[in-house]
Parts: C-alpha cells; sequence; structure tokens
C-alpha cells in the first residue's frame, strides 16, 4: 500500500487524478479533500474483510483489481469500477444479497471522497491499490467476485 507524500498538495495530487488516472476529481479547497461525483467512474463499498477476500479472488483469476480505497474509521473498502448498466439495473434479487452483506453501489451523482496527501485526510482514507493509469474493472466483473466468495446470489 503505497501512500503520497506529504509534500505532495491536494491540488497536485487531483491533477494526477485527473490526467493520469482519468478520474474526474475536484479539490474541496475548504477541506482538502479529493472528491469525485459517481458517473463514468462508479464505486462499490463493503466491509473490509470481503474487500480482501474479493481482491485475492480477482487476484487468482489473474485480474487487477483496480484502485481500491480503505476508509480506515469504518473498516471498509471502496473498489472504484466502471459502471456497467446491466448490473446496476440487476433484478431486486441481487440488491437483497448486497444488502444482507453489507455491499452498496454508488448511486450517479454521489460523492466519492478519494485519498488526499493531507494528515487529517490519511487518517480517514488510504489507498489499498493507488491508480496508476485509467484502468478500472467492470461493475460486473467486481460483483461477480463479490459472488464467488459469499457463494451466489441465492
Amino acid at each position: 500500500m503505497e501512500q503520497k507524500a506529504f509534500t505532495d498538495t491536494p491540488a497536485s495530487c487531483c491533477v494526477y487524478y485527473r490526467r493520469v488516472c482519468g478520474l474526474p476529481a475536484v479539490v474541496d479547497h475548504d477541506t482538502g479533500r479529493i472528491l469525485l461525483r459517481a458517473g463514468v467512474v462508479g464505486a462499490i463499498t463493503m466491509p473490509g474483510e470481503l474487500g480482501a477476500r474479493v481482491r485475492d479472488e480477482l487476484a487468482h483469476r489473474r485480474m487487477c483489481p483496480g484502485p481500491t480505497i480503505s476508509h480506515v474509521g469504518s473498516g471498509r473498502w471502496s473498489y472504484l469500477c466502471r459502471p456497467d448498466t446491466a448490473a446496476e439495473s440487476a433484478d431486486m434479487r441481487l440488491f437483497g444479497a448486497l444488502f444482507r452483506l453489507n455491499v452498496s453501489i454508488a448511486s450517479v451523482g454521489a460523492t466519492i471522497a478519494l485519498p488526499s496527501p493531507t494528515r487529517a485526510s490519511m487518517r480517514y482514507r488510504r489507498w489499498i491499490v493507488a491508480p496508476r493509469n485509467t484502468f478500472r474493472p467492470s461493475l460486473a466483473v467486481t460483483l461477480d467476485a463479490i459472488a464467488a466468495c459469499t457463494g451466489g446470489w441465492s
């Protein structure tokens, strides 16, 4: 887990996220938080224990998990992904299963907070897998890995 040096600023980090990683992020200048709105980028959030199992499942399949954020205080992980209309419009059985697993999909327009190189931000969120380019797996790939880790959607 690589963290940005404190010599980076929220602005320089945000430029990196935008130019190199294709994340349409902005800096909240009052807080130093780096934010993006779900839309062209999606997110799926789950308990950290399940997140680690999903990461291992994707590695077993020789697939990159893509950018993954740890929410330190809550012990949750968020996987950034490509939105997938088919997966998002799935039947209620899927959403019931996700609810029981304490997994949520960020709705379009939801705010996604990214790790920022400020001391305050690093207490709340850190990269498990930092973005290095524009790659993000589809939501469907991440959902499939969750299903494999939890016995499916029954």
